[in-house]
C-alpha cells in the first residue's frame, strides 16, 4: 500500500494527463468541404471549441494566409471576412475561379500547432451545346448523322438528344480535355432514317450537368428533308361549260417544290405548254376541247404525273349544288302564286254575284207588265209607296 502522500501525487498526475488530453481535443479546429459552381460564392468556416488563447488562421491551397484573426493578410478584395471570434473564423471568397480549386487550411497555433483542412470544388459550367450536320438538307430515305458538343464542363457532362418528344439513343460519346487542364470538351453522336414527315422536324441536343441545378441548356436545330413531289389538277370554275373561261390549275407540294410543269392532252402527240407556269388556260371553251389532261410536275427530287377529265357541257346552266336554299325560294313563290290564284277566284265570285243581283232588280215585275210604263212602275225602285200613288180616275 502506497504512503498517502505518493498517492495524492499520483492523483494530481492522472488529472493532469487528463486534463492535457481534453484540452487537446478541445484545441483542435473542424471545417467542411465546400462545393462551388465557376462564378459563385464560398464560405469556409473554421470552429474550434478551446482556443487556449491562440488566434484562428485561414490559408489558401497555395499556404498565403488569407485571415490571421481579423487581419486580411492577403490583397484579394473578393475574400471578405464574414465571422471572427475567439472560437471561430469564417471567410467567403466571391466571384470563385477554377484555380480556386484545393485545399484551404485552417490552423490554431498552440503548443503544438494544429489544423483542418477544407477541399474547395470548382464545378466548371459546360457551355451551350452545338448541333452540327444539319446545314445542308437531307434526302428522304437517307441517314441524318448529327454530332452535338459542348465545352467548359467540370466535371464532363453528358448530353441528350430528342427528335419532337421523342428519345434518340446516341451512338457514342467522346469527352476530351481542354487546353486550360482543368475541363472537358464531351461530344455525342446520332444517327436515324429521315422520311418527308421529318422535313422541319425538331432535333433538341441538351445538356446534363450538377452546375446547372436542374436547369436545362440545350440547342434546338430544324431537319430540312428533301422529298418528292406530288401533284393533283384543279379547275376554275369546278362545273366548265362551252363558251366559258377555264382554268387548270396544277397544284404541286414537295420539298423542293416543282419548278417545270408539261401540260398534254391524251391523244395528242404535241405537248401543250412547257414553262415553270403551272396553270393551263382556256379563253373559250368548245366541246372538242373535252379529253383527259396530263400535267407532269417535276422538281430536283423526280416527276410526278396528274391527270383530269375534262367534260364540257353545254351553254345550259348546271344544276345548282344549292338545292335547298332554291327549294324554299320555289316554296316561298308557290305560296304567293297560290294566294294570288285565291284572290282572283274570290274577285270573281263577288263580281259574279253582283252582277246577277243588278239584273234581277233590273227585271222584277216586268215580266207581267202590259206596257213600258206600267213595268217602269211596278219596277222594284218605284213600288216602294205604289199603295200611296195610286191614282182614280172617274
Amino acid at each position: 500500500m502506497l504512503p498517502p502522500a505518493l498517492s495524492f501525487l499520483l492523483l494530481l498526475a492522472c488529472l493532469g494527463a487528463s486534463r492535457g488530453n481534453l484540452s487537446r481535443d478541445e484545441s483542435q479546429p473542424t471545417t467542411s468541404d465546400e462545393t462551388v459552381v465557376a462564378g459563385g460564392t464560398v464560405v469556409l468556416k473554421c470552429q474550434v471549441e478551446d482556443p487556449d488563447d491562440s488566434s484562428l488562421q485561414w490559408s489558401n491551397p497555395a499556404q498565403q494566409t488569407l485571415y490571421f484573426g481579423e487581419k486580411r493578410a492577403l490583397r484579394d478584395n473578393r475574400i471578405q471576412l464574414e465571422r471572427s471570434t475567439p472560437n471561430e473564423l469564417t471567410i467567403s471568397i466571391s466571384d470563385v475561379v477554377l484555380s480556386d480549386e484545393g485545399e484551404y487550411t485552417c490552423s490554431i497555433f498552440t503548443m503544438p500547432v494544429r489544423t483542418a483542412k477544407a477541399l474547395v470544388t470548382v464545378l466548371g459550367i459546360p457551355q451551350k451545346p452545338q448541333i452540327f450536320g444539319h446545314e445542308q438538307p437531307i434526302d428522304e430515305e437517307k441517314i441524318a448523322r448529327l454530332t452535338c458538343r459542348s465545352s467548359g464542363s467540370k466535371p464532363a457532362a453528358q448530353l441528350r438528344w430528342r427528335k419532337g418528344n421523342k428519345e434518340l439513343k446516341d451512338e457514342g460519346t467522346e469527352v476530351v480535355e481542354d487546353p486550360n487542364g482543368k475541363t472537358f470538351t464531351v461530344s455525342s453522336r446520332v444517327e436515324f432514317r429521315v422520311t418527308k414527315e421529318d422535313n422541319d422536324a425538331e432535333v433538341t441536343c441538351a445538356v446534363d450537368h450538377e452546375s446547372l441545378q436542374n436547369v436545362e441548356r440545350s440547342t434546338t436545330q430544324k431537319l430540312q428533308v428533301h422529298y418528292k413531289p406530288t401533284a393533283k389538277i384543279e379547275p376554275h370554275p369546278m362545273y366548265p361549260r362551252e363558251g366559258e373561261k377555264l382554268r387548270l390549275q396544277c397544284d404541286g407540294q414537295g420539298n423542293p417544290v416543282p419548278q417545270e410543269f408539261l401540260w398534254e392532252k391524251e391523244g395528242s402527240d404535241t405537248p401543250l405548254q412547257l414553262s415553270s407556269d403551272s396553270v393551263l388556260f382556256f379563253p373559250f371553251l368548245n366541246k372538242s376541247d373535252s379529253g383527259t389532261y396530263v400535267c407532269t410536275a417535276t422538281s430536283s427530287m423526280g416527276s410526278v404525273v396528274a391527270k383530269y377529265n375534262l367534260d364540257v357541257s353545254d351553254a345550259s346552266p348546271v344544276p345548282s349544288t344549292s338545292g335547298p336554299y332554291h327549294a324554299v325560294i320555289g316554296g316561298v313563290v308557290a305560296v304567293i302564286v297560290f294566294l294570288l290564284l285565291s284572290l282572283l277566284i274570290v274577285l270573281g265570285h263577288y263580281l259574279i254575284r253582283h252582277k246577277g243581283t243588278y239584273l234581277t232588280h233590273e227585271a222584277k215585275g216586268s215580266d207581267d207588265a202590259p206596257d213600258a210604263d206600267t213595268a217602269i212602275i211596278n219596277a222594284e225602285g218605284g213600288q216602294a209607296s205604289g199603295d200611296d200613288k195610286k191614282e182614280y180616275f172617274i
